[in-house]
């Protein structure tokens, strides 16, 4: 594990942070979450194929990753198939890397019946990930937002039959998609309750949902109705909601808005500008530096520049503002890329000069260029 650059440490935690934020009194600067992911792996020294049996290595590499770059939300998470295999589908385990899809839970339509929702205590991966939880919220729960991540109910539904088989049924067999997205549902709710109980709040991932996936009149009539549910939900135990649906998402940006989730996170290839316009006086905006091609593939002055673009477009935006990485980071991610968002918004601090912002990213600019030609 890598050594804190002590002299770039917190002056708060993330918890007095946005407790300050509510209240509306001065804070050290912007909060931020890179969505390290299973790249938690590489700062803690461990194999991702631990994550998946080992609830304690789970949440150590978690508070590792935290610790040394100070952002402020930490959440379990190990790949999209937690749900669908809790439900009986397979998922192939390599040594190190993320899991993926083997075989959905059936493979014939006629079997929908058949499903049923999963026992979060004892089905799948699920014991382990709330037991990583619960060692979560012990350790670092007072000074950051722990979470854990719930797959929304569509695109669980899609693990469940497959995504070709599902994708064709929503036009030969609309009934049988709404009667897996019910099944899927429960079992969302019940982990979502679990994940509650342990004093964790609930994040909803949804990538089928993306306009990059399906059409926004199949998201209104196949995902909306089920997410909106699952929504509710978590909201009438409490807890506040923070989605991200991968891809092109503009236009469902106010379907989801309307559903009352408190946070949206958005991808790299959607517009935070656009964003803010278009529902930022209802909901926290959080996105979007490209993880693949900026803080996967660039170098430390790539993810300062497009750091401070995205705080420029966006640092204003009426329910708030989180500069984050458009989806999760790759695995093999440099340190030094994820340090540079973290020192980026920093350097910006709180409350945020635009002028300050943009005299940053003319620098930026300025370096870059300078680098081409040496």
């Amino acid at each position: 594990m890598g050594n804190v650059n002590l002299s770039r440490v917190n002056e708060m935690t993330p918890v007095e942070r946005a407790a300050a934020m509510a209240k509306g009194e001065s804070v050290d600067r912007l909060p931020c979450n890179p969505n390290v992911a299973n790249g938690v792996a590489r700062v803690y020294g461990c194999k991702i194929s631990e994550f998946n049996s080992d609830a304690k290595t789970l949440a150590t590499a978690q508070i590792a990753s935290y610790k040394r770059f100070g952002y402020d939300s930490v959440r379990i998470f190990t790949d999209l198939f937690t749900l669908c295999e809790a439900m009986g589908a397979k998922v192939k385990f390599p040594e190190d890397d993320t899991a993926d899809l083997l075989e959905p839970a059936i493979i014939d339509v006629k079997d929908i019946g058949k499903l049923q929702p999963a026992n979060p205590y004892k089905d799948g991966r699920l014991p382990v990930q709330l037991d990583a939880m619960k060692y979560l919220i012990e350790e670092v729960g007072n000074e950051v937002g722990c979470s854990g991540a719930v797959v929304g109910p569509f695109t669980n539904a899609f693990f469940l039959l497959g995504v070709d088989n599902t994708l064709k049924l929503i036009t030969k067999n609309p009934e049988a998609v709404h009667a897996l997205c019910r099944v899927s549902l429960e079992t969302c709710k019940i982990f979502a309750e679990a994940v509650i109980k342990l004093g964790l709040t609930p994040t909803i991932s949804e990538p089928m949902s993306s306009c990059s996936v399906v059409s926004p009149k199949t998201f209104r009539e196949f995902s909306a109705p089920y997410l909106k549910e699952l929504v509710d939900f978590i909201k009438s135990k409490g807890k506040g909601v923070i989605m991200h649906i991968c891809g092109k998402t503009s236009h469902i940006w106010q379907d989801i808005a309307d559903m009352g989730v408190n946070g949206f996170s958005i991808d790299n290839v959607a517009s935070l500008a656009d964003c803010k316009k278009s529902i930022g006086n209802q909901v926290r905006i959080l996105g979007n530096v490209d993880p693949g091609g900026v803080v996967y593939c660039g170098t430390p002055l790539d993810v300062r520049l497009k750091t401070l673009e995205g705080i420029a477009d966006c640092y204003d935006s009426p329910k708030g503002y989180t500069p984050m990485s458009g989806c999760s980071l790759p695995v093999e991610t440099p340190f030094e890329n994820i340090q540079a968002m973290m020192d980026t918004v920093r350097d910006v601090g709180y409350p945020v000069r635009p002028e300050k912002v943009e005299a940053m990213i003319a620098d930026c600019k300025k370096q870059l260029e300078s680098l081409k030609y040496n």
